[in-house]
């Protein structure tokens, strides 16, 4: 004798299959917010504007009081136009102001972004020769690097160029012994070191300052509005400790 198959209610099935969708798309949701959550907190954790310089001071060339609250370190390149630019008309501000007052000690570290294989390379190598040899010459040769500086285009930062710069300005050092550090990389695992410190802090170009560890904004660099407000706000950062 058969069996009679009961009725089926498909009011329960659909409603069933409902609440199967429903808990599905609570789960995908949930799983959703939850990755929107972790990539918000990565960006905040690496995004560039948040790096931190933990940067070796001593080992750097200094304009100033070593003791001075604000430290700033411009990360340039010899060959770079908007560099010079810095230094000839941003940085003597910033002397006057902050630098000779002892409010601001100014740092230099090498980052070549013109021709890093070529001779944005060999006008590093050329100043760290000078600062090694007479750290009190180091930005009187600086100077007259970024004054002489040719096209961006062409190669002109050449050992003989770099090597007749110095006597012609008179840079208190052993010039046989610069023209070496030069031809033979002396320094190259310092000019090294200094390009992986920027690309490890996500500079993307020259000149770019470091105020008391953390990154300036872009404009401070080329704009002295710019960055004087910023370097009193770290002054007072500074007197609230």
């Amino acid at each position: 004798m058969k069996t009679k198959k009961k009725p089926v209610n498909k009011a329960a099935q659909m409603k069933a299959q409902r609440e199967q969708q429903e808990k599905r798309m609570k789960r995908v949701i949930w799983i959703t917010a939850a990755c929107i959550v972790v990539l918000v907190v990565l960006l905040l954790v690496i995004k560039p504007n948040s790096a931190k310089g933990d940067f070796d001071y001593s080992a750097l060339p200094v304009m100033g009081n070593p003791d001075a609250p604000v430290k700033i370190v411009e990360m340039g390149d010899y060959k770079c136009p908007s560099c010079q630019y810095f230094t000839q008309e941003i940085s003597p501000q910033l002397q006057k102001d902050y630098i000779d007052t002892g409010k601001v000690a100014l740092y230099f570290m090498n980052y070549l972004i013109i021709s890093p294989d070529a001779d944005s390379n060999t006008a590093a190598l050329a100043a760290q020769s000078v600062f090694h040899q007479n750290k009190d010459e180091f930005w009187k040769y600086y100077d007259a690097i970024y004054k002489n500086q040719g096209d961006e285009s062409t190669e002109w930062a050449t050992p003989d160029f770099l090597v007749n710069l110095a006597k012609t300005e008179n840079i208190n050092v052993d010039y046989d012994k610069l023209r070496k550090d030069i031809d033979e990389g002396t320094y190259q695992k310092e000019v090294d070191s200094h390009n992986e410190t920027a690309k490890s802090l996500h500079v993307m170009s020259t000149p770019t300052l470091f105020v008391n560890g953390e990154k300036a904004p872009e404009k401070a660099s080329m704009d002295y509005t710019e960055l004087k407000p910023y370097i009193e706000k770290k002054l007072a950062d500074q007197n609230t400790k």
